[in-house]
């Protein structure tokens, strides 16, 4: 039994599934940013990309459900071949199904997407984008020189097309630390964004969500170097927080893989945590009904979700 699952039997809490209302879905690893935090190790180097025959059973799984929330990410999930492909199929579905795009906003400026951002907003896909700070310094350490002075511009195009404004078009951001140390309140650092954006871009959005760096992939290799692992987990550990248990976001989303497979969440996914013994079950494969109540699979990176405020696709929990 890992250290969290401990922590839950010493406490009698336990996490099992509910009713499934997002379907999460990892299309690959290939990505135009090499990001210091990537629990993914996704780069421009990767080979990993979801196949149009995959996208294809998805979607026809996908049908038989009521989910109505599909949520895509990667690597940069823009950079597959069937990206459009997979939103078309969606929306043509039932056009009220909702459509999450996870951006780093970096890559609406490269080569070959100059219309991806009206695409979006076109056919009404919610924007999570990347962004670890509003200061250049921070941005461009964790991400990469340049990254801030993109993602400024890409956030004023996507104002320009009514993200951030027209309820229809949420533009919402994403916070990390940049070390390891667990994230400000968000209510505050919100706050702080929305003023600083504003008044020196003119950039207004909707809301920011807090996200802690789990010790996995990339960041947990930036730890080893700097001999830094042990005291982050140590203090995720100690950050423990019970009330976050009800609202993980591994409890209501399935997560897909690039491949089809089927895990409780990303972070899972990342560390090869199959539900059968080890072995793949590919979701064409799973009847979407037999999922509530279903044990979730746990492991000491779980502490990342329930230190503090908590940490989930949609920021604190608590």
């Amino acid at each position: 039994m890992n250290r969290f699952a401990q922590t839950l039997a010493q406490r009698s809490l336990s996490l099992q599934r509910a009713r499934p209302e997002i379907l999460q879905v990892n299309v690959g690893k290939l990505c135009n940013l090499t990001c210091v935090h990537c629990h993914v190790n996704a780069g421009p180097k990767r080979k990993e990309i979801m196949t149009r025959e995959t996208v294809d059973r998805i979607i026809d799984w996908l049908a038989n459900t009521d989910i109505s929330t599909v949520d895509l990410t990667g690597g940069a999930p823009e950079m597959i071949p069937d990206f459009r492909y997979l939103i078309e199929r969606v929306k043509e579905l039932q056009p009220s199904r909702h459509v999450i795009d996870r951006c780093n906003l970096t890559i609406l400026l490269e080569d070959g997407y100059e219309d991806l951002a009206t695409f979006l907003a076109d056919e009404k896909v919610e924007i999570i984008a990347s962004m670890p700070c509003y200061s250049a310094a921070n941005v461009n350490a964790q991400r990469g020189d340049g990254v801030f002075e993109g993602s400024i511009a890409v956030l004023q195009l996507l104002n320009s097309l009514g993200y951030g404004i027209d309820p229809a078009l949420p533009l919402h951001l994403v916070y990390n630390p940049v070390g390891a140390s667990l994230p400000s309140p968000q209510d505050a650092l919100e706050a702080d964004y929305k003023r600083e954006l504003q008044t020196h871009f003119g950039i207004v959005f909707n809301r920011l969500y807090t996200l802690t760096n789990l010790p996995i992939g990339r960041f947990a290799a930036y730890l080893r170097r700097s001999n830094r692992l042990d005291q982050y987990m140590q203090l995720l550990i100690e950050s423990f927080n019970p009330e976050t248990i009800e609202g993980l976001m591994c409890r209501n989303t399935i997560s897909v893989g690039w491949r089809g497979e089927v895990y409780d969440c990303d972070f899972n996914q990342q560390l090869g945590m199959q539900w059968n013994n080890g072995q793949p079950v590919f979701l064409w494969d799973v009847n979407p009904d037999s999922l509530e109540d279903r044990e979730i699979m746990t492991g000491d990176h779980c502490f990342g979700c329930t230190a503090g405020a908590g940490s989930s696709c949609g920021g604190a929990i608590v």
